[in-house]
Order: structure tokens, then sequence, then C-alpha cells
């Protein structure tokens, strides 16, 4: 039975960076459909599918849709059984990277985001929480293993390399090192990135960065 799959995608994307490596590391093929979100033009496909929250990324498997990111990656690990498992085996693993994907989600990404766009005292306040939320990834979830899940790459790891591409964004804006502060968060993104799974779905930091900076423009808050 041939399967129909289609991402709701944007190339800059954290989120839907998540989403791309979830499916290269099932080998999974399917469409990806970019929306113009850097102009605010929402297709009608997006606002059809996720007319709740009108965000990407959007999976449609079959005609139905999946929204969320984290949500789509675990409905990715669930659906696609295989030699490759992204989702812990053992409930109280599957629990603890579950956390602390919402952890990078409700913590991480609230000062990521003030950290290029705010200034002052504001920047200043983010680039430290932003600092002290990879060290508490780097030293409580990490630690000296190579990657979040232990031997394996998994889930969490997922869920924080969407950030990775931003990392050059997050520096220049904020004027830092994230190697300074946390080398084995450095390491273990050097790692993932040997994966062909991770290299191939992760956009240029560069391009991230100007992309940044165009919706700045276009916004008039250069």
């Amino acid at each position: 039975m041939g399967e129909e799959v289609v991402l709701l995608d944007f190339s800059t994307s954290l989120f839907a960076t998540r989403v791309r490596i979830a499916l290269a590391e099932k080998e999974i093929k399917y469409e990806s459909i970019e929306e113009d979100l850097m102009n605010g033009n929402k297709s009608a496909l997006l606002l059809k599918m996720n007319p709740i929250h009108k965000k990407i990324p959007v999976l449609i498997h079959n005609g139905r849709p999946v929204c969320e990111s984290l949500i789509v990656v675990e409905y990715i690990d669930e659906v696609w059984k295989g030699k490759v498992t992204l989702l812990p085996s053992h409930p109280y693993g599957r629990a603890q990277a579950r956390f602390w994907a919402d952890f990078i989600d409700k913590e991480l990404d609230n000062f990521a985001r003030k950290i290029w766009s705010t200034k002052g005292e504001e920047q200043e306040a983010a680039k430290n929480g932003f600092l002290n939320c990879l060290k508490t990834l780097e030293d409580r979830a990490l630690g000296d293993q190579p990657y979040f899940g232990g031997e394996n790459f998994g889930f969490l790891d997922v869920a924080l390399l969407g950030f990775y591409s931003w990392f050059y964004t997050y520096e220049t804006f904020g004027k830092f090192s994230i190697e300074a502060d946390c080398p084995k968060l450095i390491a273990w993104s050097n790692r993932c990135m040997e994966r062909e799974s991770v290299s191939k779905s992760v956009a240029d930091p560069r391009k991230v960065y100007d992309s940044v900076l165009l919706w700045q423009k276009l916004r008039g808050l250069e």
C-alpha cells in the first residue's frame, strides 16, 4: 500500500528541522512544501491542516495532519517501526526524554528568541538564561554520554538539534561563545553532524542568520 507523506516546512525553522531529522532517520520518503513565512503568507493548505495554531511543521500522512514538532517526531517513531527507534524502550527513559524535551521548548526556546529580538538588559538576561539552560542540559541530561539517549542517537538529540543551526545567530547577536561555556555540548553537536540524517536536515547557520536580519528588516526592527 502506497503512503502519502507531506511536510509543511520552512527551511530555517528549528521545529521543522526536528521533523526532517526524524524522517531521515527512518528513511521515509516525503514531499516538502515550503511555506512563505518570511512574508507572513500562510498557505490555504497550512490553514486547513493546522487551523488551531496555523504554524509549521505539519506532517500530513495519507491526508491526515499531525501538528507540533515533538508530537510529530513521536508519531513518526510510533508509525514507522524498524531498526531505528528514537524514543527509549523503557517507560522511565521515555518519561525522562519527554521531560527534557519539554524543558527545551518551555525554557531554552524562551531565552533563545529574546537573544536576537531584544537589546540591552533584556538581551543580556536572555543570554545568561540561555547559557544556564544549555549547561543544565549538558550536566544533567548529557553528562559524559555520546548522545542524550546514551550510546544511541534518539528523541532528545532530535529535540535539541533543531537549535543547532541557530547557534551562530545566538552567538553573533549575543556576542558570546557556546563552546566556551558548554564544550561537551558542542562536541555532541559535532558528533551528531556526522550523521547524514542530521547534516542534510539542518539549515546553513549563515542562512539562518541572514533570514533573521531579513525578518527584522521587513518588520522595521533593525
